[in-house]
């Protein structure tokens, strides 16, 4: 018994430094992320150009397809390959045309990074205070190690982004499969 309690008490020392260069790692990423986000709202005149702007950093830090998959849920095994990749551009074009929307050109939030912690090996959850216009947000950026820190999904206020387009997708699943997604999708896109 006492054999087991010191490995046990051996496998706790040793994990608890990986598990903290872990978050270390994902908030460096996540960092340089929002940095980069940031110079250029600040810079950026709006509109569609702000949009444009963001898609190549926001490509680099995000994981679209696994949001996109996660979004859609279990109805995403209905979906052919090439339907997956049409839903994943789609998605991404719809989130980084909402996401831009949502920053004023020239002002920039002040974020405080709050205590990471780790849910589960090679996932990270990164809590954020942020002050944008008056107004205080919490929002928490989960990160998964997929050979490099990438964005999964964002929580704003407790709600998590994915959960959310999985109510709406869900539906859609169930009434007219992924023909059903890929139409809504498209109207999404068109209208934004």
């Amino acid at each position: 018994m006492k054999f087991l309690i010191s490995v046990s008490l051996l496998l706790l020392l040793t994990l608890k430094p990986v598990v903290g260069a872990a978050t270390a790692d994902a908030e460096g990423a996540l960092r340089t992320a929002v940095d980069q986000v940031l110079a250029v709202t600040e810079k950026s005149k709006g509109g569609r150009g702000m949009a444009e702007q963001l898609q190549p950093i926001l490509v680099r830090h995000v994981c679209f397809e696994s949001m996109t998959r996660r979004a859609v849920g279990p109805g995403w095994k209905q979906f052919t390959p090439q339907q997956k990749a049409e839903a994943t551009a789609l998605f991404t074009k719809l989130i980084i045309r909402s996401y831009s929307d949502k920053f004023t050109p020239g002002q920039r939030p002040e974020i405080k990074y709050l205590k990471a912690s780790s849910p589960g090996a090679g996932k990270v959850e990164i809590p954020t205070s942020t002050l944008y216009k008056g107004s205080r947000y919490t929002i928490t950026y989960r990160l998964e190690d997929r050979g490099k820190w990438l964005v999964t999904d964002i929580l704003a206020e407790g709600v998590s982004f994915v959960a959310n387009y999985r109510a709406q997708f869900d539906e859609l699943v169930k009434k007219g499969g992924a023909g059903a997604v890929l139409d809504s999708l498209k109207q999404s896109v068109s209208r934004t």
